[in-house]
């Protein structure tokens, strides 16, 4: 049987989401032999699109070569890599190319940056513009064909929820998509892909459907967090996440990684995060591995935490952290590089060595599900949590 894997999503402590404009080898390096030693297996990452892909038809050659430095760094920690594309959309803020956006679109409930200032405008079409499709192509071909028979490459990630970047015209359109990124990079790579789909893609009709859209992924991937979720029983529930896994299960018809789970350590005297809960270091380490042993049990194939590292406070007042402060205290390690009780909680459950479970059978139908929106995802909860106590 094949083994049940733990990982974290990376970004570096001292530099976020500026890991490729203050690129720290150093840093990276011992981060990645940290992450083995806790008996972790994958670390996710993220090619923020503007650093890597300036123009159109132009990659940057000294990030692609801070990119080639990650992946043997992980590869000599022995660890498995999954790099994410097309970054896009994290932690609250759309970071794109200049180039991407457009002036018919306006930005709506995400901050688009693009060189490092804000703008008004929203992402053109990326699912069906032809010029944009393009782009994308020439970017997942010349990151695949670096890649290509690299002992650590296990796994694609063509996007990180990416409907907060843009939702697609049609469910068709985002399936088109997907497979024309996912044969480009396994042409290039030899490796298949995935993408990066969120709990509000089920929460909500976003024009994506998993039935189609994961046609040709390997395997499907999830992320859900309890203090976002509309229809979670309080901020410590933790069939929160693998009812997310079994939706997607049921309807994508391929085992699931769940990709991110987590959620925001309460600051020292706090009880909040902002507008969000949030929960004590104690409460998160039972947290984790409650989700984490119930995800096992259901069939999931890998659980990779968000995220790696508190990030350093002098961030605090740059995107997204300015208007997101909560953001800056996900990781399993604080801000100073000292084990949270969460990363202990972690190489425990790592330490066990468990095989993958059989998955659970069907537990929704995707027609059903979608047309029934938004009451029929909390009424599939409240059946759900009856069964699975």
């Amino acid at each position: 049987m094949a083994r049940f894997l733990l990982g974290v999503n990376y970004w570096p402590r001292r530099s976020a989401m500026y890991m490729w404009q203050r690129f720290d080898l150093g840093e990276i390096g011992e981060d990645m032999a940290r992450i083995k030693e806790l008996g972790l297996d994958v670390v996710r990452f993220f090619l923020m699109w503007e650093a890597f892909q300036p123009e159109p038809n132009v990659m940057n050659d000294e990030t692609l070569r801070q990119f080639d430095a990650v992946m043997e760094r992980i590869s000599e920690a022995g660890l498995h890599a999954m790099p994410t594309l097309f970054c896009g959309h994290m932690s609250g803020v759309n970071w794109l190319p200049a180039w991407t956006l457009d002036p018919k679109t306006t930005s709506q409930r995400f901050r688009t940056i693009a060189r490092d200032r804000v703008s008004e405008y929203g992402i053109g079409d990326f699912y069906a513009d032809p010029e944009l499709l393009r782009a994308q192509v020439y970017f997942a071909r010349r990151v695949g064909e670096r890649l290509r028979d690299h002992p650590a490459l296990f796994l694609w990630d063509i996007g990180n929820e990416f409907s907060n970047l843009r939702e697609p015209a049609s469910p068709r359109d985002a399936a088109d998509w997907s497979a024309r990124l996912c044969d480009e990079l396994l042409e290039s790579s030899g490796v298949s892909a995935t993408g990066g789909m969120h709990g509000e893609d089920l929460e909500q009709d976003r024009r994506i459907r998993p039935s189609s859209i994961a046609q040709r992924w390997t395997i499907a991937t999830m992320h859900g967090y309890s203090v976002y979720c509309s229809f979670a029983r309080d901020r410590l529930d933790d069939n929160v996440v693998p009812f997310l896994m079994q939706l997607q299960q049921s309807f994508s018809r391929k085992l699931v990684l769940f990709s991110e789970l987590g959620n925001p350590e309460c600051a020292p005297g706090s009880t909040s995060a902002g507008d969000f809960a949030c929960l004590s270091g104690e409460e998160m380490a039972l947290y984790a591995y409650g989700a984490i042993d119930r995800l096992h049990a259901r069939g999931a194939l890998r659980a990779l935490w968000w995220c790696w590292a508190d990030y350093d406070q002098a961030l605090a007042k740059l995107p997204p952290f300015d208007l997101a402060p909560h953001e800056l205290r996900f990781g399993i390690v604080r801000s100073d590089g000292a084990f949270k009780p969460l990363a202990h909680t972690l190489a425990q459950l790592a330490r066990e060595g468990r095989s993958v479970t059989e998955p659970q059978p069907p537990i929704a139908g995707e027609a059903e599900h979608y047309a029934g929106l938004p009451e029929s995802i909390a009424r599939e909860f409240l059946e759900y949590c009856e069964t699975h106590a």
